[in-house]
């Protein structure tokens, strides 16, 4: 079972890249995450200007260091989601 986690990155400046860039970065952490095989998974990511906050599902914390250690890409924070809840959440009832 995979589970989900919020990864920050502190990048400086990474939110100026531009398509090229962003398509650089995604290349670069693509090939490390083909290297990990079914242990991890990429999500999505959300770019600011210095950071960059990742969505990943993994089998542990170890398999996302492994990622940023193979990318390259620091890995500031790592934390595991305990729970997703979005407007919807209000209709369910046990």
């Amino acid at each position: 079972m995979l589970n989900r986690y919020v990864i920050e990155r502190g990048v400086p400046g990474v939110g100026l890249n531009d398509q090229a860039g962003l398509c650089a970065l995604s290349k670069v952490s693509n090939d490390a995450l083909r290297k990990l095989g079914s242990r991890i998974q990429w999500v999505h990511s959300y770019v600011t200007r210095d950071k960059i906050f990742c969505i990943y599902l993994a089998e542990n914390v170890a398999a996302v260091r492994e990622h940023a250690r193979l990318s390259g890409f620091p890995a500031d924070t790592i934390t595991l989601v305990n729970a997703v809840i979005d407007p919807t959440t209000e209709r369910i009832r046990s």
